[in-house]
């Protein structure tokens, strides 16, 4: 997907600020922050929302909670906690029309979110 900001960062065209990386998973550092940690996990294959995944992505799925605790642990957020947030669709709040997760911590997390 040339048009995809998330594939173009997976082909190298565009550098993000990595932080962990598998063959099939990215995590890099969130351009606009919502706390002193503030990282995005996407699976490499381009997935557009929650809505499109099928039986064949539980492994991606799964391991893009597995590449949440690991970052977790690599940063040193994992002891005190951390939130994972995956929005869906416009009212859901996405943006980027690829598949991701936002790992937040590093400060005292509010509930509800908004």
């Amino acid at each position: 997907m040339t048009d995809c900001l998330f594939c173009r960062m997976v082909a190298k065209e565009i550098e993000p600020d990595v932080v962990y990386e598998t063959k099939r998973v990215l995590a890099f550092k969130d351009l606009n922050p919502q706390g002193p940690v503030h990282i995005l996990i996407i699976p490499k294959e381009h997935i557009p929302t929650i809505n499109e995944l099928k039986e064949t992505h539980v492994q991606i799925a799964g391991e893009m909670m597995l590449a949440a605790q690991v970052v977790a642990d690599q940063l040193g957020v994992a002891e005190k906690g951390f939130r994972l947030v995956m929005n869906c669709n416009k009212h859901g709040g996405q943006s980027v029309y690829h598949l991701h997760m936002h790992l937040i911590g590093g400060r005292q997390l509010d509930w509800p979110p908004g």
